[in-house]
């Protein structure tokens, strides 16, 4: 299975503020310390903002912070989330599948999603973040700064 590119994102900017401390980093921040745009970071900052999982602030002394259900949640609940429910292969897209009715493949890939899924639930943000990632995050260049 493959992620979105904006739920890749979404996971890492999560995990970026995981160790972020007392600071707060900008959106714009994060973007460079992750290595994409700007804008793109912005809708996934919206996204998870709108989602209870980071608080933005604007204006002087502001920034974004991971709110504790963003510390505790769910990577697998994450995933879900901004992935959709949707099986992994289009069965029934534009040109429907002649196989459909009696496939075999589509509940081998369904389980297989589901697997994905349930390695995924237990482990949080929070989890994601012990060594040696966290302390990688933190030598990235805007993190260095706010030390």
């Amino acid at each position: 299975m493959r992620l979105l590119r904006s739920t890749d994102m979404a996971l890492r900017v999560l995990m970026r503020l995981a160790v972020a401390g007392e600071t707060s980093p900008t959106t714009r921040e994060v973007a460079a310390d992750m290595g994409v745009p700007y804008t793109h970071a912005a809708k996934v900052v919206a996204e998870l903002q709108h989602r209870g999982l980071v608080e933005t602030r604007r204006g002087r002394g502001g920034g974004l912070s991971l709110t504790e259900a963003g510390r505790g949640a769910s990577v697998g609940g994450i995933v879900r989330a901004l992935e959709g429910e949707g099986d992994v292969a289009d069965c029934e897209g534009a040109t429907p599948c002649p196989l459909n009715a009696d496939c075999r493949l589509r509940g081998a890939l369904r389980r297989a999603q589901e697997a994905f899924y349930a390695t995924l639930d237990p482990l949080t943000i929070a989890d994601m973040v012990a060594p040696p990632t966290g302390p990688l995050l933190l030598g990235l260049p805007s993190a260095r700064r706010a030390s």
